[in-house]
C-alpha cells in the first residue's frame, strides 16, 4: 500500500476538530435528559446536515421554528451561538497530520460536511486548516458525504486517482461510500488507532 498512496484525505469534525452542540445546550437546559430529547427530536442530525449540504442557516432555522414555535429561542441558539459549540483541536491527531505533511510524500486534503457559513469560523481559529493542499466544504458545493458525487468533486478538482488515495473519517457511512469508489480508508476511532494503522501501512514512522 505505501508505494501506491500519494494522497491522504482527512475528515475534520471528530477527527481533527471537536464540535458538539452540548457545549451550548448544557448552559440552556438544567436537565440532561431534556437536552438530549431536544437534540434528538428537534435540532436533529438530519436537519443540521441540510445546512451542511448548502441550505442557508437562516432558512434552516426558520423552517424548524415553524415546526416547533414553542422552542424558538432554543432553536435560534443553535446557529446564533454556534461558535460556542466549536471545541478545541484534537492535538494528537493534528500531530499525526503534521508528521504526514512533513514527510513531503503526500498531497493532503480535507473533505468535510460543514456549512459554508460556519466553516470560516473554524478556518480563522485553527491554523492547521491552512496546511491542507485543498479543502472541499460540503456547504460550498451544495452536496455532502456520503453522496458519491461529493467525493468526486475532490478527486476531479485536484486530479486524485482514487486508487492512490487514503481517506480518514469517523463516520462509517462515509467510509463505505469512499470504498465503493475505490478509495482506501481508515475508520477513525482515536488518534492512537490512526497512528498504529498508518504505521502498519508504512505511511507514518513511529513518534520520537
Amino acid at each position: 500500500m505505501p508505494d501506491q498512496i500519494n494522497t491522504i484525505i482527512f475528515d475534520l469534525g471528530a477527527v481533527l476538530i471537536d464540535w458538539n452542540p452540548r457545549y451550548v445546550y448544557r448552559t440552556i437546559f438544567s436537565d440532561e435528559a431534556e437536552m438530549e430529547k431536544f437534540l434528538a427530536e428537534i435540532t436533529t442530525s438530519d436537519w443540521n446536515e441540510e445546512q451542511d449540504a448548502g441550505r442557508p442557516l437562516q432558512e434552516g432555522t426558520e423552517i424548524l421554528i415553524q415546526q416547533f414555535p414553542e422552542h424558538e429561542e432554543n432553536i435560534r441558539a443553535f446557529y446564533g451561538r454556534w461558535e460556542e459549540m466549536l471545541g478545541e483541536a484534537f492535538n494528537d491527531t493534528v500531530e499525526i497530520f503534521r508528521q504526514l505533511k512533513e514527510t513531503g510524500k503526500y498531497k493532503i486534503y480535507a473533505l468535510t460536511n460543514w456549512s459554508a457559513e460556519t466553516y470560516p469560523v473554524a478556518a480563522a481559529r485553527f491554523d492547521f486548516l491552512q496546511w491542507f493542499d485543498g479543502v472541499v466544504v460540503s456547504g460550498a458545493e451544495k452536496m455532502r458525504k456520503p453522496t458519491p458525487a461529493f467525493y468526486h468533486v475532490l478527486l476531479d478538482r485536484y486530479g486524485v486517482n482514487p486508487e492512490e488515495a487514503l481517506f480518514i473519517d469517523d463516520n462509517y457511512r462515509n467510509i463505505l461510500a469512499a470504498e465503493k469508489i475505490g478509495i482506501k480508508c481508515i475508520h477513525f476511532t482515536s488518534a492512537g488507532q490512526l497512528q498504529q494503522e498508518l504505521k502498519r501501512a508504512g505511511l507514518l514512522q513511529a513518534f520520537d
